[in-house]
This record gives structure tokens, sequence and C-alpha cells, in this order.
């Protein structure tokens, strides 16, 4: 019963609290309706709504809603009781560095705090516990009752955001780590069946040059003329196995070289520690060391399949093909985009009626791209066939997502949206361009 001490006198404090706090009847309904409704609501915008709703229900007041966005760690508007524009808006500057209850231009301004515990695995950083402020108006002196009561109100509306921060945060990071599951799938575990096949063929050459080491060692016993006769062709056989022998070498080399760029890069520690992606950039020359390994990777494929390959690249400077990019990262972002133009590259007929089925890849200067003095590279993956549905194009980028021309053939719809994440946390934005005889993608990096 022990266990039981500090809970049954934490109960004790609280009973005595609210005898001390003597809220009204109409308080205390209050309370307990933003604590149902905040259960009750899925989604944690609704209980943006609920909260500055409760006192415009129960006392008349309107209210304002700031939270701390963690993509710029301000405070922004969320949710008012008065019209709007949704995710914009900030407090006052003069709200911005109020630690304490107090009144700023005829409304009383609240804390919004999280639990002091937990505050570190909050999606944003919360300065003194603070992610939030509540503004409640048109008042000046509430008095010291009510003064009391709103602030008990905000740290409830406080935990409960925490809460679910929380819970979206350990939401993203399941999704994070299915998806992290679903690259290793597509991008480690799957070509690495390709070894099987190499290993194979070097086995056979090996097998093959120890036939011929057999054969030359019954020559001993051959007169002169007749050796040389027998044993050129022999030589020469060697020499096509041991050339054989160092082409599946290099093909193994070079498997293992691109299988351990992305085991390296899918998993990295930092990833599973932060949930997400993490980057590691640094300069490098674009094609050399992310575009040309990956083509290579698919080009016998491309063969195969019939799909020529028609480089963009070519007679662009070395030195203008300078990124700083994760060399990983991006790799598996080229890695997506072939592995796709492999799977639907179609034949299209040209106006001077040539039959074409190709890809092609390339880069392109862009001005000013985001913004005066902000220019972009943009980098582009060119497949023929036809065009991609009007009605699939806003969701192509999805998560999951796979088209109407995609259900005879392998994939999780998984690798476009990779592509995206990749590029978005290059600080880049992604794109598709239905374009003559096919369909080209892309993406923009900023120069």
């Amino acid at each position: 019963m022990e266990h039981f001490d500090y809970i049954f006198k934490r109960i004790e404090d609280k009973k005595s609290d609210y005898k001390r706090y003597g809220f009204t009847e109409i308080e205390s309904h209050a309370l307990k309706t933003f604590f149902d409704l905040a259960q009750e609501f899925e989604s944690i915008e609704d209980v943006y709504r609920i909260s500055v709703a409760i006192p415009k229900t129960f006392f008349d007041l309107d209210a304002r809603l700031y939270i701390k966005d963690p993509k710029v760690n301000r405070l922004a508007l969320v949710s008012s009781t008065q019209d709007f524009e949704e995710g914009l808006g900030a407090p006052p500057p003069d709200v911005r560095d109020c630690k304490e209850p107090c009144y700023v231009n005829n409304a009383l301004i609240l804390m919004i705090r999280g639990n002091n515990l937990l505050i570190e695995q909050l999606p944003l950083v919360a300065d003194c516990d603070v992610m939030g402020l509540l503004e409640v108006y048109p008042c000046a002196d509430l008095g010291e009752h009510q003064e009391l009561f709103f602030q008990k109100y905000a740290n409830r509306i406080g935990f409960s955001l925490h809460l679910r921060f929380l819970l979206q945060k350990n939401i993203e990071h399941v999704k994070f780590i299915k998806g992290l599951v679903a690259d290793i799938e597509h991008n480690v575990i799957v070509p690495n069946m390709v070894y099987r096949l190499f290993l194979r063929r070097l086995r056979g050459k090996i097998l093959k040059n120890r036939e011929v080491e057999k054969l030359l060692r019954k020559l001993d016993v051959v007169p002169e003329s007749q050796l040389r006769a027998e044993i050129e062709p022999l030589l020469a056989e060697l020499t096509e196995v041991n050339r054989g022998l160092m082409e599946e070498f290099r093909n193994i080399e070079r498997h293992y070289q691109n299988t351990s760029l992305f085991l390296e890069t899918l998993l990295r520690k930092s990833h599973f520690d932060e949930g997400q992606l993490t980057l590691r950039t640094k300069a490098c020359n674009m094609k050399k060391a992310v575009v040309l390994p990956q083509l290579e990777r698919y080009a016998k494929r491309f063969a195969e399949s019939g799909i020529a390959i028609d480089d963009e690249y070519s007679g662009i400077p070395e030195e203008d093909t300078i990124a700083v990019v994760d060399i990983g990262i991006m790799a598996q972002v080229y890695a997506n985009l072939f592995s796709n133009a492999l799977k639907y590259t179609q034949e299209v007929i040209t106006e001077k009626g040539e039959r074409k089925k190709y890809v092609s890849y390339g880069r392109q200067d862009l001005k000013d791209y985001f913004g005066p003095g902000k220019d972009g590279i943009k980098y582009n993956v060119f497949s023929t066939g036809p065009h991609v549905a009007p009605d699939e194009l806003e969701k192509i980028f999805q998560d999951g997502y796979r088209g109407s021309n995609s259900s005879n053939r392998p994939g999780t719809g998984h690798g476009l949206a990779f592509v995206r994440n990749a590029v978005e946390m290059h600080g880049g934005v992604v794109g598709y361009e239905a374009t003559q005889y096919g369909n080209n993608f892309y993406f923009v990096l900023p120069k």
C-alpha cells in the first residue's frame, strides 16, 4: 500500500485546493465540459476550437489561442471566436514576452504551459514550459477569483494539448518507422537479392577456370608441336574466363558500394533518435556522386526492356553540377525515380511517325526561383508514355497512393512520397509535368 501513499496525499491536496478555489457552479461546469469534449474530439484543431469556445459559451467572453509553430518556433494564432484566416496571425509584440497572467489591450493574457516532466518531448521549443497563450477579452479587470479560474482553465488546455502533441508525435514516429522499413525493403533487401545472380555467375566462371587448369596439367605428356596447337585456344579461353571473372567482380563491387550507401543512410542512428530523416550534407558533383551510380544500376534493365537513355546533362560544365546534399538520401531519390521509369515507360509514336521508348535526365538553372536572389536548380527524370490522369495529380506524391495504371505492377506507393520528403528536407520542392510524349518528374533545390 506504500505505493498509494503519495497518490492519496495528492488527492487530499486537490480536495483542499478546490475547496480553497471556491469555483462557482458555472465555472466547474466549464472545466468539466472542456475535459469531456477534449477527449471526445479527435483532431487537435478541434481542441483548439473548444479552447476558445468555452469562454464564449459560459462567460460571453471572446478568446484567441496562440500556439508555438514548431516550424518557425514562434507563436501563431490557431483559433479564435472571431473571424481569422486559418493558420495565420501572431500576438502583438507587447504580448509575446508575457510570462505571467497580465492585461494587455483590454484583454487577459494567460500562459499555456505543458507538463514540465515531458516538455523536452514536444515537437516545439517551449520557453519556461510556455507553449502558447490564451487571450480572453473584452475585460480590463476580472478580479482575483476569475483570474485564478482562467489560469486553471489555461492549465487544463496546456496539459490536454501537450498530450495531443505527444500522441501526434508518436503516431508520426511510428509512421516514419513503417516508411523506413518500406525503404529498407525497397532499396536494400530486394536489390540485395541480385547478389545471388552475381555469385552464381562468378562460381560458374571459377569452375570453368579449374577445368581449364586440369586440362593444362594433362598437356605435360603431349609432344611439343601438338602442345602449342592445343594450348593456345585453352589460353585464349582462360583469358576470356579471367575477363569474365573481373567483370563479375566489378558488378559485385558496385552493388556492394550502392547497398552499403543505402544501408548506412537508411539505418542511420539519428533517424531513429529523431523519429524522422536526418541530413548529413556535403558538397559533391551531383552527376558523378549521385546520378550516374544509380543510372548504372538500372542501365542494363532499361536495355532489357528496350528503353533508351538520353543524357540531358551532356554539355553542362562539370563545375556547374556541384550541389550540397545528403548523397545517400539523394541517391535514393534518383533510385525511386529510375525505378518508376523502368516500370511505367511505354512506347510512343512521334509526330514524324517514329516509335520512341526512352528515359532522360538532366538539370536546369532557375533564376530567382525561391525569391529575389535565391536561385534554384531543377533536376528531372522524364519517361515516355501516357500522362498521369488529371484527377490523380494531387495524390501522386502522397504516401501509399498508387495510380490507376499500377494495378499490375509491383510497388507500395511509397517511392514518390519518399522523394517529396527527402527533397523538402533539403529545402526544395517536387513536381510533375505532363510534357510532349510523356511524364516529367522533377525537383528543385536551392542553388
